[in-house]
Formats: C-alpha cells, sequence, structure tokens
C-alpha cells in the first residue's frame, strides 16, 4: 500500500521538478552584440570554439537570443539565435555580449 502512493508520489514530484528546468533554461534572454572593434564583427561559429567554422559576422548592436553557455578554456560560449532570423544559430564569446 505504501509504495502504491509513495512511487507516483516520487514521479510526480521529479516530473515536475525535471519539466521546470527545460522550459527555465530555454532562453537567457536577450542581448546585443557589444564591445567590438570599429570595422571588426563578432563570428558566431558552429560551436563552441575557435577551432569551429565562422557561420557569419555579427556587427555591434546585434540583437541575439542566448539559449544556454558553457565553459570551453578561457572562454565562455554562449549558443545563440538572431533575433531576426531565429533559425540562423550558433556560438559566440559571453565577452561581447550585452543584455537588452
Amino acid at each position: 500500500m505504501r509504495s502504491t502512493i509513495f512511487l507516483p508520489l516520487v514521479a510526480l514530484l521529479l516530473g515536475t521538478v525535471m519539466g521546470a528546468e527545460p522550459a527555465a533554461a530555454a532562453s537567457l534572454g536577450r542581448y546585443e552584440v557589444f564591445g567590438v572593434d570599429d570595422g571588426d564583427m563578432l563570428k558566431m561559429r558552429g560551436g563552441p570554439g575557435t577551432g569551429y567554422i565562422v557561420i557569419v559576422g555579427l556587427p555591434n548592436g546585434t540583437a541575439l537570443r542566448v539559449h544556454s553557455c558553457e565553459q570551453t578554456g578561457g572562454t565562455r560560449w554562449c549558443r545563440v539565435s538572431l533575433e531576426r532570423a531565429r533559425g540562423l544559430k550558433g556560438y559566440v564569446s559571453w565577452a561581447y555580449l550585452r543584455k537588452i
């Protein structure tokens, strides 16, 4: 009797906790490219590191949606999508992002 009530309760609790986490982590919010030298662009890459291909260059002021971030070596890389073209996704360095 005890396990009949306990197991579904644990499953419900785990489902609630596990289900809430991905939704909250789905997006860290809106950011813009900031601090790139004049005449240069922030490189959006295919993966979290300089060894990945460059997808596109982003000038200062480009609006992005940050989905997640991870530390790779000495750089924090964020998985982003363009605000105006959400299908275009890649990784950029956190150092050049500012919350908007």
